[in-house]
């Protein structure tokens, strides 16, 4: 009988660093259980690994195959890889991989798209013009067809913590600039809708984290929380949207706070970052909200400084291979 849920497609991500051995390492941890998984990348460099490859011609092969080997879509890469040092010569292919598995998931063949760690600095040196891959991602998604509020925001999970952000990589002296109504209340409404359709959680509650100190302490610490965080949270709330009014931070993310909401709209990086290290330092996922596609990544980079040492743990990947698929589960029950 043929899965109600299409495969999941991963991408190799950067073939010199941690991603070929995190892979092969997820297969091995998942190929005794009913989640399929295609890889896009070089097939002689998972078979390096230590296990069964098979070749495939796309997502939809691995069905029957992945409990035996891992199925692979063969993209052979132009230039040798020397384990933590990455060449520019394989950059194209990384970009390549990720825009095929992209299609892969627009087509419906693959249920969703699980991106591996990339480097940036040899893609750049290639001439890739993206800050890195949800930016990419959300290019090649643009034309496609979605009913709702467009993203990408970022989540990032760990345990029973989703915080989303509403900046993102930029200088902590642009952030009060980059705190706008528009911009908060785009991030609140696409993870809204992604809590109801990625998450099955049918009235979702969102908790806004402040941008100052003690919530601004009644604009004696900051005026955003009075001109702009409230204001934007009463408007949410006129929408139908469960948002809080914007709360001190630091008061946010114990066990008991964590318990009265499904997500935290975090104002910058590290408000959200450092709670879900702290949490689960290994196993925290990335995940790409208001794209027309499933996408999640580990939270970590390409770690080459332990690639090939058969240090590199797994956790992180496996934990974005299940997160995805129960977002496909969710997507597919709608």
């Amino acid at each position: 009988m043929t899965p109600a849920v299409a495969p999941l497609v991963l991408t190799l991500g950067e073939p010199a660093g941690v991603g070929p051995e995190i892979i092969a390492a997820a297969w091995k941890a998942l190929n005794a259980q009913p989640l399929d998984f295609a890889v896009i990348g070089d097939a002689a460099l998972l078979r390096a690994q230590s296990i069964p490859v098979v070749e495939v011609n796309g997502p939809s092969d691995a069905h029957g195959r992945f409990a035996s080997a891992l199925p692979v879509i063969h993209r052979p890469l132009p230039a040798p890889v020397e384990v933590g040092r990455p060449d520019p010569a394989n950059a194209s292919a990384v970009a390549d991989g990720i825009e095929e598995a992209v299609s892969f998931a627009l087509s419906g063949e693959a249920s969703g798209v699980v991106t591996a760690p990339i480097a940036k600095a040899p893609m750049y040196a290639s001439g890739f013009r993206f800050p890195g891959h949800t930016e990419f991602i959300a290019e090649l998604t643009a034309d496609a067809p979605y009913a709702g509020t467009r993203g990408p925001v970022m989540m990032l999970t760990a345990q029973n913590l989703r915080a989303c952000l509403v900046t993102i990589h930029v200088a902590l002296d642009q952030v009060p600039e980059l705190v706008t109504a528009e911009r908060v209340a785009r991030t609140a409404r696409v993870v809204h809708e992604s809590l109801k359709r990625d998450f099955a959680i049918a009235r979702p509650r969102l908790a806004m984290a402040a941008l100052n100190p003690h919530a601004g302490e009644g604009g004696a610490l900051g005026l955003q929380e009075i001109d702009i965080l409230i204001p934007v949270a009463q408007q949410l709330r006129a929408e139908g949207i469960d948002i809080t009014d914007p709360r001190p931070a630091d008061t946010m993310f114990h066990d008991e706070a964590r318990a009265g909401y499904d997500a935290a709209i975090c104002m910058y990086h590290d408000q959200a970052l450092i709670p879900v290290k702290t949490l689960d330092f290994w196993g925290g996922v990335n995940v790409s909200l208001g794209l027309p596609i499933i996408r999640t990544s580990p939270d970590h980079g390409t770690g080459f400084d332990i690639a090939g040492k058969g240090v590199a743990r797994p956790d992180s990947l496996i934990a974005a291979i299940r997160l995805a698929s129960e977002m496909a589960a969710a997507r597919a029950a709608r």
